[in-house]
């Protein structure tokens, strides 16, 4: 199995929490990440969409509040990796 990418995020002006890019989409036009905590196995699953302005240095990425958005992304990124279960 290859070496899963980390990513560090900021969250609410915590301390940094470090994630498994698992996988990433676009979805008309918007990216959107499936992170994980742990790099194999059950963990917590996190995705997040990306709201930059085109030419940003850093990636901006929020969670969807949108409970339809959420179902339909976690939707492809189950059918994207057929051995995950995305639970609500």
């Amino acid at each position: 199995m290859e070496k899963l990418e980390k990513i560090t995020l900021d969250l609410d002006g915590g301390s940094p929490v470090e994630y498994f890019v698992l996988e990433q989409t676009r979805i008309g036009g918007v990216d959107y990440l499936l992170l994980s905590d742990v790099e194999e196995g059950d963990g917590e699953a996190l995705i997040l969409k990306d709201i930059s302005e085109d030419g940003e240095e850093e990636g901006v990425f929020v969670t969807i509040s949108d409970e339809e958005e959420l179902a339909a992304v976690a939707e492809v990124f189950e059918n994207m990796l057929e051995d995950i279960t995305i639970e609500e």
